[in-house]
C-alpha cells in the first residue's frame, strides 16, 4: 500500500508535467527563434518553466492532500475515534461530497456505539440486580462473570472467583445434564430446591456457557407467607367481632350481678365463675389473635446504623434466667432495623434457654463477618431438633405455651434485610446452632 501511494503521488505531477510539455516546447521554440534579446529570452523562459512546475506541484497538493484527510479519518473511524470531522468544501462537489458521507458514517457509528455500551450496561445492571444467581463460564469452563446474588449464594468475592474452573467452585456438575430442571443443593449458607438452567452464547466469536439458580424455597416461602397473612387477617377480623360482644355481655352480666340485692350464693358464685372463664378466655384469645396479627403487619425495615457487639449485649442483658456468654467477634456495624432485630434475636436467644433450661445445657451467642456479610451465631447445649420440617411453620410450637410465631416472625425478618436464618443441630454435640446472615451492604430496594 505504501509503494502505491508514492506511486500515485508521483503519478500525477508527472502526468501534470508531460501535459505541458508540447505546449511549454512550442512557447520556448517561438521565444527563441524569434528576435527578442537575450535576457527577454531568458526571463520568459525561467518563468514559463517555473509556472510549469508550480503547476504541476500545485496539482499535485490539491489532489493528494484531500486523500490524505480522507485516509487519517478511515483511520480514526476505524480505531473507534468518531470525533474527528472532514471540511474539504461544498457537498456539491465530489471531494465534499466523499467528506460528506464520512462524516454521516462517523455520526451512525458514534451512535451506534453509544447504544450498544447502554445496552450492555443496563444488561448488567439488570444481571446484578435480579434475585437469581448467574454465572458465565468460558470454553474452559473457567469463570468470566457472576452477579451479586451468585457471590452472595457462594459466599466468595467475585475477583476471588473469575477465572477459576467451574468444578473447584462446586458448579461443575451442575453445568451437565437436563436443562432446565429442578435439583435440592446445599451451598455454604443456603441449602435449598433450586431451578436449574443452562443456556449457551457467544463471545468475541468463542463459545461460552450460562448458568442459572433460582431458589424455588424462597419464592414458595413468600407465596406460603402471603397465605398465612391472608388467612390471619381474616382469622383477626372475625374473631375479634366475636370477642368484642362476648367481653361486652360478660362485663355487662358481672355488673348486673353485682348490683342484685340479694342473690343465692350458690347461683351467684357459678354465675360469676362463668362470666369471669368467659371474660378470661376471651382476653387470652385476643391476645392469641394479636401476636399472630404481627406476622400480617411486619413494616419495612427502617435502615439504620447498627452496633453488632451493643445490639447482642442489650439483648443478652434482657434474660434473667441463665447467664449467657458472648465470644466476641471483630466489632462491626451494619445497616439495618435495630428494633426489628432485636425482635429477632429475642426469639432466638429465648428459644435457646428453653432448651438448655431441658437438659441445665448452656447457651452461647457470637458472631463473625467477612467483606461482605455478618454471620450471627446462636447455640444452646439442649436436646436438640426432632422435627426440624415444622420450624418455621406458622401456628406450629413444641411449647405449651408457645404462639408458633416466633422462629417465622425471625425468619421474614431476616429475609425482609436480604439475610438468611437458620437451625440444625450441632454436628457431634447436642443441643443446635441457629445461624443468622446478614449482608453487610442491604441490596438496593431493601
Amino acid at each position: 500500500m505504501t509503494r502505491r501511494r508514492l506511486a500515485y503521488e508521483r503519478l500525477v505531477p508527472l502526468l501534470a508535467l508531460v501535459g505541458a510539455v508540447p505546449a511549454l516546447v512550442v512557447a520556448l521554440v517561438l521565444l527563441w527563434t524569434g528576435e527578442h534579446e537575450a535576457r527577454t529570452r531568458w526571463t520568459f523562459s525561467i518563468l514559463m518553466v517555473g509556472s510549469w512546475l508550480g503547476f504541476a506541484l500545485a496539482l499535485r497538493e490539491r489532489l493528494i492532500r484531500p486523500l490524505h484527510t480522507v485516509s487519517n479519518l478511515l483511520a480514526a473511524l476505524q480505531e473507534g475515534d468518531y470525533s474527528m470531522r472532514a471540511q474539504l468544501g461544498d457537498p456539491a462537489n465530489s471531494l465534499g461530497l466523499v467528506a460528506h458521507e464520512i462524516n454521516t458514517l462517523g455520526t451512525t457509528l458514534r451512535e451506534q456505539r453509544l447504544e450498544v455500551l447502554e445496552a450492555t450496561a443496563l444488561l448488567r445492571r439488570v444481571m446484578q440486580e435480579i434475585d437469581v444467581a448467574v454465572f458465565a463460564f468460558d470454553s474452559d469452563d473457567r469463570l468470566v462473570f457472576a452477579n451479586r446474588a451468585g457471590v452472595r449464594l457462594l459466599s466468595r468475592s467475585e475477583e476471588s472467583m473469575r477465572g477459576r474452573r467451574a468444578s473447584s467452585l462446586g458448579l461443575g456438575d451442575l453445568l451437565d445434564g437436563k436443562s432446565p430442571r429442578v435439583v435440592d443443593l446445599s451451598f455454604p449458607f443456603a441449602s435449598s430446591r433450586w431451578e436449574l438452567r443452562v443456556s449457551q452464547f457467544r463471545q468475541d466469536g468463542k463459545p461460552h456457557r450460562l448458568l442459572l439458580l433460582s431458589d424455588l424455597s424462597r419464592v414458595l416461602r413468600e407465596e406460603e407467607r402471603k397465605a398465612w397473612q391472608r388467612l390471619v387477617r381474616v382469622l383477626s377480623h372475625e374473631i375479634n367481632n366475636s370477642l368484642a360482644p362476648i367481653r361486652s355481655i360478660a362485663q355487662s352480666l358481672s355488673s348486673s350481678l353485682d348490683a342484685e340485692p340479694s342473690p343465692s350464693v350458690g347461683s351467684s358464685y357459678d354465675l360469676r365463675q362463668g362470666l369471669d372463664v368467659i371474660s378470661g378466655r376471651s382476653e387470652a384469645l385476643a391476645r392469641f389473635m394479636s401476636s399472630y396479627a404481627r406476622l400480617a403487619r411486619l413494616p419495612p425495615p427502617k435502615l439504620e446504623s447498627v452496633d453488632v457487639g451493643g445490639w447482642i449485649r442489650r439483648v443478652v442483658e434482657l434474660e434473667t434466667r441463665m447467664p449467657i456468654e458472648i465470644r466476641p467477634g471483630t466489632p462491626i456495624r451494619i445497616l439495618a432495623d435495630g428494633d426489628q432485630l432485636d425482635q429477632l434475636l429475642i426469639n432466638l436467644v429465648d428459644n435457646a434457654v428453653d432448651a438448655a433450661s431441658e437438659t441445665d445445657g448452656s447457651v452461647r451467642i457470637g458472631w463473625s463477618s467477612d467483606p461482605t456479610h455478618l454471620e450471627l451465631w446462636v447455640e444452646d447445649g439442649g436436646p436438640g431438633l426432632l422435627d426440624s420440617g415444622n420450624l418455621f411453620v406458622p401456628f406450629f410450637s413444641t411449647k405449651p405455651e408457645g404462639s408458633g410465631i416466633g422462629l417465622a416472625l425471625s425468619r421474614q425478618i431476616a429475609e425482609a434485610h436480604h439475610g438468611t436464618l437458620t437451625l440444625a443441630n450441632r454436628n457431634g454435640e447436642g443441643g443446635c446452632i441457629a445461624r443468622l446472615r446478614l449482608p453487610l451492604v442491604p441490596s438496593p430496594g431493601s
